[in-house]
């Protein structure tokens, strides 16, 4: 009897030892960790592959922006900048069309005003990146213009402004020329320009005696000049407002690009064109 409860006291104790074993016993695998699948593995934010950003920008940052954009392109080799440039009023329209835009510059509060009103834009993405000025131009062979007011003689029979409707410059030139109390002596003498170069181009190749234009468009030109810089209190300030699209599928870059217009070689190249840099 002794001996038999001996031999199950030992079945027990193998018993046991046998299932705690198995407990503890570990899969040679279990201590390797998983290496991330594609759609697992997370890619640091201003590291995007290959993104592809879109810049919506007035007209009158085509010459800046296209020195700046291959700089920023140089210190980041995976980012293909592309810009569609246009009135700020139609690029407004574009986007809430439902365009593919990274980023929006506007030449006047106005356009992004109404995106941050249809949360179509970062909020806190957006800032003022840039200042400009008014001038009043004429052909650079002509000197019978001196002075806004000059614009209501019988002689200056066609006037170039932006369309106030869609175009800033042409919102502020409107502001200017009412508060000289002249808007309406020289309303019938204008040639609407779809855009602020546009309306350089229509001075430039003679078919407006003056024009009103952004002091940086009319720096581009040796066909024009410069005959008064406009009083800034005439109208509302000048601002380029810059911000993030909510749609945009690129958000990291978008957000350092807008970084990178803020760096000293942006700046030095904004201010280069006429830009004030804010």
């Amino acid at each position: 009897m002794n001996r038999k409860r001996l031999v199950t006291f030992i079945g027990l104790i193998v018993f046991t030892l046998f299932t705690i074993a198995a407990c503890n016993f570990t899969s040679p695998t279990s201590d390797k960790t998983t290496p991330p699948t594609t759609s697992q593995a997370t890619t640091p934010a201003i590291e995007q592959k290959n993104a592809k950003l879109t810049i919506s920008a007035a007209a009158s940052l085509k010459e800046a922006l296209g020195e700046i954009n291959p700089l920023y392109s140089k210190s980041k080799s995976n980012v293909d900048v592309r810009t569609n440039f246009g009135s700020s009023g139609d690029l407004l329209q574009q986007i809430v069309n439902g365009a593919p835009v990274d980023v929006f510059i506007s030449a006047a509060a106005k356009q992004m005003d109404e995106l941050q009103k249809s949360n179509l834009i970062l909020t806190d993405t957006r800032r003022n990146l840039l200042g400009n000025r008014l001038v009043l131009i004429v052909p650079a062979d002509k000197s019978d213009t001196s002075d806004l007011k000059d614009l209501t003689n019988a002689n200056i029979e066609r006037i170039a402004i932006g369309d106030p409707r869609s175009v800033p410059a042409g919102q502020y030139a409107e502001q200017a020329l009412k508060k000289l109390e002249i808007w309406q002596s020289v309303e019938s003498k204008f040639v609407l320009g779809n855009n602020v170069r546009q309306v350089l181009q229509f001075v430039e190749s003679g078919n407006a005696q003056a024009g009103i234009v952004y002091a940086t468009d009319a720096k581009t030109s040796t066909k024009v000049k410069v005959v008064q810089t406009i009083d800034a209190k005439l109208h509302k300030p000048i601002v380029y407002p810059i911000a993030v699209l909510q749609k945009s599928p690129n958000q990291p870059s978008a957000k350092s690009y807008l970084e990178f217009l803020s760096s000293a070689p942006a700046k030095h190249i904004f201010e280069k064109y006429g830009f004030s840099t804010l």
